[in-house]
């Protein structure tokens, strides 16, 4: 555990030192967010903080690497190297749209080149553990994981649209899955807790902690293309490494939970963007425009238009995405029924918390002196 921790604080300190150096190559390259009617921030602000996300990824992925309790697991094979490599691609390929505004074909195209190359390092899923099920066609295994990697970096990118929201959302997420990972490593591996996977989580909770200090409302900078990319490959790719590490027959029939769905908390990380992605994806194709076509009608952008202020938006989002998470991280740990239930009582609660905070924003037409 210390040493994933040390790789989490690695990984925050270096984005947060790198990201005023990140803001001012968004400035001199003139890589700016405009104001534009959709957009909820008042003055144009630089974008590409994913360069010191990406930069604070490497830095500690590679000191991971030279750790002896995790050298062995982070350096076996090519999968290291891959993800490093495919996230400074990704990285460039949303640098070059934050600079250029590529068209939404470009980057699909770039987005597929990635994943391709990230299945041919070695992250590629081959084997489903329900029932010890494999993928038997080597072009469907490609395409699954290419579909994988593309739903994530777009999920993410989709709800990049309030300060310090797509941040700390996977943050959130990622710190669920980090304990999944390790729990069920212990399980299925006592003798050795070490996990690529694990690893690959520690580092994504860091770099979004050292970039949220930045972005939280008022945002200096935006993590841009470049940065809800990265996010979204890291995502894809721990989900990927640790659906095909788990061996269903070294599980208790006790914990057969995570072993049955072992790709639901990954799911659960990205469901809120997921879903705000597939509702804008139909939403914008029943009008005749592209998938990628840019609208203000996300999530978010509801909430805003309900009266919430713009953090109390961000935080009911983050409310939401805990919720989801921490249920289905605990499958690890808890019967499902217990789940089910903690679940139901935590929604009904964020409920509660959702509608308390929109009525303390609405103002009280009586105290105005107007008619209710």
């Amino acid at each position: 555990m210390k040493g994933y921790l040390l790789l989490l604080v690695i990984a925050a300190a270096v984005t947060y030192l790198a990201t005023p150096l990140a803001r001012r190559l968004a400035i001199g390259t003139h890589a700016w967010t405009p104001v534009r009617s959709r957009d909820v921030h008042s003055i144009p602000t630089p974008r590409m903080g994913g360069v010191a996300m990406v930069i604070g990824l490497t830095v500690a992925l590679l000191i991971g690497s030279q750790m002896s309790y995790l050298s062995q697991a982070l350096t076996e094979g090519n999968r290291l190297i891959g993800i490093i490599g495919c996230a400074w691609l990704v990285c460039l390929l949303g640098m070059a749209d934050d600079i250029w505004d590529l068209d939404w074909m470009t980057k699909l195209a770039g987005q597929i080149l990635v994943g391709v190359m990230l299945a041919y390092s070695g992250v590629q899923l081959v084997t489903i553990p329900i029932g010890g099920l494999t993928i038997g066609s080597s072009r469907f295994s490609l395409f699954t994981t290419v579909l994988v990697v593309v739903a994530a970096m777009n999920a993410v990118n989709f709800v990049d649209g309030l300060d310090g929201l797509a941040a700390g959302m996977v943050g959130i997420g990622a710190a669920a899955f980090f304990g999944y990972c390790y729990l069920l490593t212990r399980t299925v591996s006592p003798e050795n807790y070490a996990s690529l996977a694990t690893a690959v989580a520690a580092v994504l909770v860091g770099i979004c902690l050292g970039f949220l200090p930045f972005n939280f409302h008022p945002a200096r900078i935006f993590m841009g293309d470049a940065g809800a990319m990265v996010l979204g490959l890291m995502v894809a790719a721990a989900t990927i490494i640790v659906t095909g590490t788990i061996d269903p027959a070294r599980v208790p029939a006790t914990q057969a939970a995570p072993v049955f769905v072992p790709l639901l908390l990954p799911v659960a990380i990205i469901l809120l963007p997921l879903l705000d992605m597939l509702l804008a994806v139909v939403r914008r194709m029943r009008a005749g425009h592209s998938p990628f076509h840019a609208d203000r009608m996300h999530l978010h952008h509801r909430l805003l238009d309900l009266g919430h202020s713009h953090r109390n938006a961000v935080l009911i989002m983050y409310l939401w995405t805990a919720i989801v998470a921490a249920s289905a991280a605990s499958l690890i740990l808890l019967p499902w029924q217990h789940v089910a239930l903690g679940t139901a009582i935590a929604a009904g609660l964020g409920i509660v918390i959702t509608q308390n905070w929109l009525r303390r924003r609405r103002p009280d037409p009586v105290a105005k002196g107007q008619h209710p």
